[in-house]
């Protein structure tokens, strides 16, 4: 399916990252500069995040991890927290409909624990029949009550246990075997990291897949962010000499 349309808005020929990850900042913002409440900048940036995923999807990009809700977002109001996630239910119930269609897999990183029952049984049936699709369609991946350092400890624990239990050796561990007690197990580490919304730190993201990921900053809002401005962060990526700690040659 990725291979039905390659080039970008200008319709130049595009040669996508297969993982891009995007922190979706400024909703709030872009809400108070026209006047609305911050819940109104949340339902436009749902909607930009569906436009944005479809426009990864058909030019090639295979996996789109975005960062929809952090394990410090619960500190904001009852009111704003509720709004988000009424905006995820209903994404969630259109994309039970749609995922076979469009040959879309989603999948969830976090703690899923303290989201709805109601939340956690749809994401669980996205999660089926993302299972039943074949595994180089295009992947969503959506981070909810999602830290990286949470992420990690929760890795450390299991694999805690996993020794106390004689399944696994201290001395075995290294780097892939730890990826794989991630919530991004299986997945390719993302190649470009993209903060929208002028501010410029990682807030928690992806931190031990980010080792050698490229950031691409703007000060876009979220919900103004388009397909132009991803092919802009796409040809900023393309720029960079990729070395990995190597030595250009």
């Amino acid at each position: 399916m990725a291979d039905i349309l390659k080039t970008n808005t200008a319709g130049r020929a595009i040669d996508p990252p297969r993982h891009i990850a995007i922190i979706m900042d400024g909703n709030g913002r872009w809400a108070q500069k026209r006047g609305l409440p911050r819940t109104a900048g949340h339902k436009a940036g749902a909607e930009t995040f569906r436009r944005i995923a479809t426009y990864c999807k058909n030019i090639g990009v295979q996996y789109l991890t975005v960062y929809a809700f952090s394990t410090e977002n619960w500190k904001r109001s009852e009111g704003e927290v509720s709004a988000i996630m009424g905006l995820l239910k209903k994404y969630l119930l259109e994309a039970v409909d749609t995922m076979e269609k469009d040959h879309i897999r989603l999948h969830f990183f976090g703690d899923m624990t303290p989201i709805s029952p109601e939340l956690r049984a749809l994401a669980h049936e996205t999660d089926e029949i993302s299972a039943h699709l074949p595994e180089g369609d295009f992947q969503a991946n959506v981070c909810l009550n999602y830290g990286g350092r949470d992420e990690i400890l929760r890795a450390v624990r299991q694999f805690a246990a996993d020794c106390a239990a004689g399944e696994k050796k201290p001395e075995e561990l290294d780097d892939a075997m730890f990826s794989s007690y991630l919530d991004s197990r299986g997945i390719p580490d993302p190649e470009l990291i993209i903060r929208p919304s002028g501010e410029l730190r990682l807030s928690n993201f992806l931190l031990w897949q980010c080792a050698y990921s490229e950031f691409y900053f703007t000060d876009v809002l979220w919900p103004d962010f388009d397909e132009a401005e991803l092919d802009k962060a796409i040809a900023a990526y393309h720029a960079r000499d990729r070395r990995f700690g190597g030595v250009k040659k």
